[in-house]
């Protein structure tokens, strides 16, 4: 049996009326906006805040996303966004999010990243001291 995976980040939000579609419902672009927002709030707890994680001389771009619905979201939902590191390779890490209204799981994604070198946007391997706290989160 293996241990249940600890997240990274749990971001509360609320939906607000203009993230509505005609049909009444979260439309589906901002699920990306909201794993975005959980994205942030992943760094500050890893590494204090964005500012710090790109101090390091590192940054990441989504290389690949993929959403999967399952349940809609309407206006003035309370929503909670967790992310969670799946795996860290050399140049990339995959990260699931899970979006809940209470108890019951709305929608999931898996995003792909890739570091890069803030001044050339190059892919690079991350600098030991990120893959270190990265590599905590998996019990490397």
């Amino acid at each position: 049996m293996t241990a249940p995976r600890r997240p990274i980040a749990e971001m509360p939000l609320r939906v607000r009326y203009h993230e509505c579609d005609g049909q009444g419902i979260v439309f589906n672009a901002h699920y990306l906006a909201y794993v975005d927002m959980c994205s942030f709030e992943a760094e500050k707890a890893l590494f204090g805040s964005h500012e710090e994680f790109l101090a390091h001389g590192a940054d990441v771009v989504v290389a690949e996303a993929n959403l999967k619905f399952r349940s809609p979201a309407r206006y003035d939902d309370d929503l909670v966004v967790t992310q969670y590191l799946n795996h860290l390779g050399t140049t990339s890490l995959i990260f699931d999010f899970e979006i809940h209204r209470a108890e019951t799981l709305i929608a999931a994604a898996t995003i792909r990243y890739v570091f890069i070198d803030p001044a050339t946007l190059r892919p690079q391997a991350p600098p030991e001291a990120v893959r270190k706290v990265y590599a905590t989160l998996l019990g490397d």
